[in-house]
């Protein structure tokens, strides 16, 4: 059984994202009724091991001719290096403008064909197959694209809204556990931005996703993409509301800069949730949610198995991150933006935030 949320703006044009089981196997089908004769798949490579046979015979099957290459997996590929690499195979390949370019992987690989596929002959469709929890509910809805810098993360970019996504929660099987639980953090952050029931059930009845629950997994990718969709429906190009959706991700890019984007000392599912309790413990210092909140909001990332705090022996340094921060994408003229809450389901952008006391929270949680 499948599921069908639709992703609909005033400045792109709509696109589905189905939610399933099998999908991988009918996505050949699903890009030939698009009207797509012609594929190159961008692929992470441990993904295309264990998934890329079933694909590749879907596409065959609806006579989708299809050329391809294969990602090393983790964050280094978002480089400049990957970003030719990417670019040179399609060029080898002869892609032309009525050929799309199907990302078939997590995040990392969403962004990077995403990328490759706005810029391929002024923009080309793309089509998302992701396959990790993170790109599920997050990443591979939205149109955002990206390679990241040393200074920083997902700093060249472009918006480029696919024409697809397939969320085939069956891949899901295959994930490794502290891949799964990077990205039951999204979830979490998409409850605390606007949905406190949704945020309960995470806790509650759909925490059973986490143990592989198929049924409660697709509730989960489900939910998180209508959240997203409303979203970014009202602002694509993060002018406003769509701002909501980096709640912890100032904070969480950089702490990833400053140890390296090194997925295997901290993912960026990890990051995120320690950037939500981080968010919520400044929100809760300033005053602007109530005492016990913070507490609430970390136990739900911790019970998930996720950091809450710089403990993890990384020697950060708070005035590091500061400069980190100052440069972040949303920042205005050198001045913090952060997203903070005033609850569990009521977060909002804060504009020209001191950076004194964030500098202050920061060596109160550990930073030198």
């Amino acid at each position: 059984m499948t599921r069908t949320v639709r992703v609909e703006g005033g400045g792109f044009a709509g696109y589905d994202v189905v939610v399933g089981e099998g999908l991988i196997a009918e996505a050949g089908a699903r890009i030939a009724d698009l009207g797509f004769s012609r594929v190159f798949v961008v692929a992470d490579a441990t993904v295309d091991d264990l998934h890329g046979d079933r694909l590749r015979a879907g596409l065959d099957s609806a006579g989708v001719s299809h050329a391809g290459m294969r990602l090393a997996s983790g964050e280094a590929s978002k480089s400049f290096d990957g970003l030719r690499e990417t670019l040179a195979a399609m060029a080898h390949a002869g892609l032309d403008r009525k050929s799309a370019v199907i990302a078939f992987g997590g995040g990392v690989t969403g962004d990077l064909a995403g990328l490759t596929a706005a810029l391929w002959m002024r923009g080309v469709a793309l089509i998302q197959i992701p396959t990790t929890l993170l790109a599920q509910v997050d990443s591979s809805v939205g149109g955002k694209t990206a390679i990241d810098l040393p200074q920083g993360k997902n700093l060249v970019g472009a918006f480029h809204q696919p024409r697809l996504v397939l969320a085939d929660v069956a891949a899901l099987a295959t994930l490794p556990a502290r891949q799964l639980r990077s990205g039951w953090a999204e979830a979490l952050k998409h409850g605390l931005i606007c949905d406190p029931d949704y945020f309960e059930a995470l806790t509650g009845v759909d925490g059973a996703a986490l143990t592989g629950d198929g049924t409660a997994l697709a509730r989960v990718v489900a939910r998180s993409v209508e959240i997203k969709a409303e979203i970014v429906g009202r602002d694509e190009r993060e002018a406003g509301a769509r701002a909501l959706l980096n709640l912890g991700h100032t904070f969480g890019h950089a702490i990833e800069a400053e140890l390296g984007f090194d997925d295997e000392v901290l993912t960026h599912g990890e990051a995120v949730a320690l950037g939500c309790c981080l968010a919520f413990r400044f929100s809760e210092r300033q005053g602007l949610c109530d005492a016990g909140t913070a507490a609430r909001v970390e136990a739900a990332f911790a019970g998930s198995g996720l950091p809450t705090g710089l403990d993890g022996g990384w020697g950060l340094s708070a005035r590091a991150l500061l400069t980190r921060m100052a440069g972040d994408k949303k920042a205005e003229g050198g001045r913090l933006t952060l997203v903070l809450a005033r609850g569990v389901g009521a977060a909002f952008v804060a504009k020209d935030v001191d950076a004194g006391e964030v500098e202050a929270l920061l060596k109160a949680e550990g930073a030198a």
